[in-house]
């Protein structure tokens, strides 16, 4: 190859711009992407947040919930309670 060729090619390359290809979410479709994850992360913290309010307003703990408890020998009631359907048990005992 000669010294004219080289510098031939090398202006050919030189001359030609470098293409760029984008590579990812441009414009609206990123900004829509973003409201929607916005709008899943507020819906997340909405949900937990009246979980943990319900949790709270109806006193469910690990021994049972509110009035109920659950003990060893069964189920304990302390206070009044009220029952919307029929109650079926084996035995029921109030304190001595």
């Amino acid at each position: 190859m000669t010294q004219e060729q080289c510098t031939h090619r090398n202006n050919v390359q030189s001359s030609e711009k470098p293409q760029v290809y984008k590579v990812g979410i441009y414009g609206w479709r990123k900004r829509c992407l973003y409201f929607f994850v916005l709008l899943l992360m507020i819906l997340i913290l909405i949900n937990l947040a009246l979980t943990i309010w319900i949790l709270k307003v109806m006193n469910f703990t690990i021994d049972g919930m509110g009035n109920l408890r659950i003990t060893e020998k069964g189920l304990k009631v302390e206070g009044e309670s009220e029952f919307l359907e029929p109650l079926y048990a084996k035995e029921i005992q109030s304190k001595p």
